[in-house]
């Protein structure tokens, strides 16, 4: 119950809902706000910069002040700040740092270990209620390990298990804290439909759904009650400020009763934010996409890797994909190809893709998921977009990340080479233009023992 005094704007319920998300949406960017900004400007010069957006610049010069690209282009064109440091790049590729489209990042360290993961609550399988952020751990030894392998923003996600496990968060791989590295808190909801969800206990009394006509049912109720419930409290306020002629009894009323659980799933009633619709098979895809229509979810597609008979289906949805891992191994009724083209496949059919490690311990391999994907046909352009600037359009981030524009934030990664060839070394990473330790635990422990 609404603790004593406590009143909701007299314009409804739902503009209390509509003003807490903007509230919560607005904490969450300004989060980052208390990081060390950089200092003095940097200039990177003489490389090869990958813009994503507008091409490729030979022989660039970039330059990096308070936190933004400040300026870039060919080094004839563009004025290097007096007192500014000069970093010669010269044989370097430079490009926008990479985005993780669904990690486990800050939720696990040692997958062997219960105590050492936080993915999963398994107590109910609706948890929308449930946050990222309440979990997420800066410290985690797996960040650098990303991190100096060029990844500088990643989606959080809870484990696949539930239907609806709760809500991802949007990072950065870099911060003096969970505060200054979580930019979006509830950027999106999954919404998982691939059967792995059923709970297939065999006692009495079962509590979860064990098959997925259940789990449809049990999602569409869901939804139900979340539209009752704003109702409820419309109802509620427009009764409140009724003033002429109100019973006695009326008027002592209470409000209805606060539903956490519900609360969390308005937002995503009006599609004012992304679901995240997973589904493998063509026909968990068709049931949750018609589940997504009938409630007007605004969605992004995940998991479809086994779905290639209804790929037209797909492009017609006009929605974007969440792509991998690439490395998946395909059924047996399957040809061997049949994940490894999926990427080329989409993007034919103009769907817009993002590739995803769907992990901790492997996001490191990002770059290699989009490298893979171009043997099978997709495009090296179109690859490099997948893990830059389609990821941060995808997740609404692209005005300040995705490519190297001037005004965008300082995300910068300075490579040997190819950036999704396994050969290539990275060299360098800025994150808001600051020079980013090149260590992690197993760099410390390379040189720890390589020298005894």
């Amino acid at each position: 119950m609404p603790r004593a005094g406590f009143k909701f704007p007299v314009s409804g319920f739902r503009y209390w809902v509509s003003g807490l998300v903007w509230l919560t949406t607005c904490f969450s960017i300004l989060g980052g706000i208390g990081a060390a900004q950089q200092s003095k400007s940097i200039v990177l010069r003489g490389g090869k910069l990958l813009t994503v957006s507008h091409g490729t610049i030979e022989n660039g010069v970039l330059v990096m002040e308070g936190g933004k690209i400040a300026a870039l282009g060919a080094v004839s064109s563009v004025t290097i700040p007096r007192n500014a440091r000069v970093i010669d790049v010269s044989g370097m590729t430079v490009y926008p740092g990479l985005i993780d489209s669904e990690t486990s990042l800050g939720l696990t360290e040692i997958s062997a270990e219960p105590s050492t993961n936080d993915r999963i609550e398994i107590s109910d399988e609706i948890m929308p209620h449930m946050h990222v952020f309440d979990a997420f751990h800066a410290e985690s030894e797996l960040i650098p390990v990303a991190r100096i392998n060029g990844v500088t923003n990643a989606i959080v996600a809870p484990d696949s298990g539930d239907t609806l496990p709760g809500q991802d968060s949007f990072i950065q791989l870099d911060g003096k804290s969970a505060q200054e590295m979580l930019l979006v808190r509830d950027i999106a909801m999954p919404l998982n439909f691939t059967g792995d969800q059923r709970r297939n206990e065999t006692w009495e009394k079962r509590k979860f759904p064990s098959t997925r006509m259940g789990m449809a049912a049990q999602l569409r109720q869901a939804f139900l009650d979340a539209q009752r419930y704003v109702q409820d409290w419309n109802d509620w306020d427009k009764k409140k400020t009724e003033t002429v002629n109100k019973p006695a009894d009326d008027k002592d009323r209470k409000a209805p009763k606060r539903d956490l659980k519900l609360e969390a799933l308005l937002p995503y009633l009006p599609g004012k934010k992304s679901i995240v619709l997973a589904a493998q098979g063509p026909s968990d895809l068709e049931t949750a996409v018609q589940l997504a229509r009938e409630f007007n979810l605004k969605f992004v597609l995940n998991h479809i890797s086994h779905s290639q008979p209804v790929l037209d289906y797909v492009a017609s949805l006009k929605v974007p994909v969440i792509v991998g891992p690439i490395y998946e191994t395909p059924k047996a009724e399957e040809r061997y190809d049949t994940v490894y083209n999926l990427p080329a496949q989409l993007y034919k059919r103009g769907v817009k893709i993002a590739f995803a490690s769907f992990d901790a311990h492997n996001v490191r391999n990002l770059p290699y998921q989009a490298g893979f994907a171009t043997a099978f046909g997709l495009p090296y352009d179109e690859a490099l977009k997948a893990i830059t600037l389609n990821a941060a359009e995808i997740w609404g981030v692209a005005d300040k990340l995705g490519s190297l524009d001037v005004g965008k934030t300082a995300n910068v990664v300075v490579a040997n080479g190819d950036p999704l060839d396994v050969k290539t070394e990275v060299k360098q990473v800025f994150i808001e233009g600051r020079e980013i330790p090149m260590t992690s635990r197993q760099t410390r422990l390379r040189d720890q023992y390589s020298t005894q």
